[in-house]
């Protein structure tokens, strides 16, 4: 008689993924209820308990911390850094569904479908931040890109927003394609989808040159997720074509699980011909997201070039050392994520109804019409450029740095002029908030309780990295001094 040996997940694992658990139950809960709720109390009901699932997802994330190690046959790791990736992704999420109150209800969109999504697409993305094995990487990664490529359309009625949305899911797929045959390659070159054994494997034998297409084929499909450059070309056209708010958890969300997921591969894999891959991707990405933003008009596209080049500086640190690439690489994510957010979430407000309000113009005089909307995006600018005492040049330093101690003086050049040349098209906007006289035909509602609430937040982020940057610079430290153990 033939037995087989069944292998039971511990009580440890399902603790290992808890947050996942939690944003899987409270999206399932959001699907279940949106149709039995009246047009009345739908909105708000549903927006309070998709923002009450991501505060619970982030207690577990403080419950997850407390049982670090491997779960489900060690294709999950939970350690320090996967914890702060964790953090980030559900922080944002909570902002975000913050910035979606006021907007679900301008627009007229039906909410249960939109909450949904976001809590199912932060579920792909923590996985990713925990994932060490492969397949199981592209699968989260799946899960992410499936609910944002639904996401970027939700404007159902407006042509751009399908164009967005479809001109997404294509070029995703085809980013998806690559990434999965990579992951192929990188078997056939390893005979391991495991990222610790294919890094036992890569440092220990000759590389083969098998092992150099899986890992660029790999590169290719996370490189359009982060929008660096030559993999950039959908992001003007999606993120002026979807939901201001999506945009803003599309532009920080999916890109901090996607770095994760890069910090992996390329440092505990021992990515082979990292640092000449990363050199080229960082220049490109920079200097081609800065040229292109000097051009518009459009307040989401200028944002949108502004990503490309931001995810150019944050690839600097790649190019560094361990040691100090990789603390200065999540800062970045951490403070890219705070100022971005909340950027668009002014966005979001000011834009009115059908989104009429996106371009540089109709910001003219905000500075007196709205003081302290028009000081709070002048702040989110000003740290996007990295400006003393903001999380953006906190982060800029430290990245630059990491980068001067392994000798890449020439990466480190190129992004210190595109830094300057950044600084243009981000104080141009502050000049036509501050110096250009009002528009009386574009408006400015009252700020809402949910914006309210976003702005205070990612404000007092990007202050707090920008002022006090010391524990978050630790505590990233501690997870890289856990990966050489």
């Amino acid at each position: 008689m033939n037995t087989s040996l069944v292998i039971v997940p511990q009580a440890a694992d399902y603790i290992r993924v808890l947050p996942e658990i939690v944003l899987s139950l409270f999206g399932m809960a959001i699907m279940l209820l949106d149709p039995l709720l009246n047009e009345r109390r739908r909105q708000s009901t549903l927006s309070t308990i998709a923002l009450l699932g991501s505060l619970a997802a982030l207690a577990a994330t403080w419950v997850q911390a407390q049982s670090p190690g491997f779960a489900f046959w060690n294709m999950i790791q939970v350690d320090a850094f996967s914890i702060f990736f964790h953090f980030v992704i559900v922080a944002v999420t909570a902002v975000v569904i913050l910035t979606s109150q006021e907007y679900m209800e301008v627009e007229q969109i039906r909410a249960g479908e939109y909450y949904g999504l976001i809590l199912f697409g932060a579920v792909g993305m923590s996985l990713m931040s925990s994932a060490v094995e492969l397949v199981l990487i592209f699968i989260a990664l799946e899960i992410s890109s499936i609910a944002t490529y639904v996401l970027a359309g939700f404007r159902r009625n407006t042509a751009i927003s399908s164009e967005a949305s479809l001109k997404y899911f294509l070029l995703g797929s085809f980013a998806t394609a690559f990434f999965l045959y990579g992951v192929a390659l990188m078997f056939g070159a390893t005979g391991s989808t495991s990222i610790q054994v294919i890094g036992r494997v890569l440092s220990s034998f000759e590389v083969p040159a098998l092992a150099y297409a899986g890992m660029a084929l790999m590169f290719v499909g996370l490189g359009f997720k982060v929008a660096a450059a030559p993999f950039h070309i959908w992001t003007p056209d999606v993120y002026e074509g979807a939901p201001a708010p999506v945009v803003g958890y599309m532009s920080t969300a999916p890109k901090a699980a996607a770095f994760a997921v890069l910090l992996r591969l390329l440092f505990e894999a021992h990515a082979p011909g990292r640092i000449g891959l990363i050199w080229v991707v960082a220049a490109l990405s920079m200097t081609l997201g800065n040229l292109g933003a000097l051009v518009q008009d459009n307040v989401k596209r200028l944002l949108a070039y502004s990503s490309i080049a931001h995810a150019g500086y944050l690839l600097i640190a790649f190019a560094a050392v361990p040691d100090s690439g990789i603390p200065a690489a999540m800062f970045y994510t951490a403070s890219y994520a705070a100022m971005n957010v909340g950027a668009f979430a002014v966005v979001s407000h000011f834009a009115s109804v059908g989104e009429r309000y996106v371009k540089l113009d109709d910001y003219s005089g905000l500075g007196s019409r709205s003081p302290a909307l028009a000081a709070i995006l002048t702040i989110f600018l000003l740290s996007l450029i990295g400006i003393p005492i903001t999380g953006g040049f906190i982060a800029k330093f430290y990245v630059f740095s990491a980068a001067l101690q392994s000798n890449m003086v020439g990466l480190v050049i190129l992004g210190v002029l595109n830094s300057a040349v950044a600084s243009y098209y981000y104080l141009r906007l502050i000049v036509v908030m501050y110096m250009r006289e009002p528009r009386s035909e574009v408006p400015v509602a009252s700020v809402s309780a949910g914006i309210g609430a976003a702005l205070a937040v990612s404000l007092a982020v990007t202050i707090y990295l920008g002022v006090l940057p010391g524990r978050v610079l630790d505590y990233a430290g501690r997870a890289v001094a856990e990966w050489s153990r």
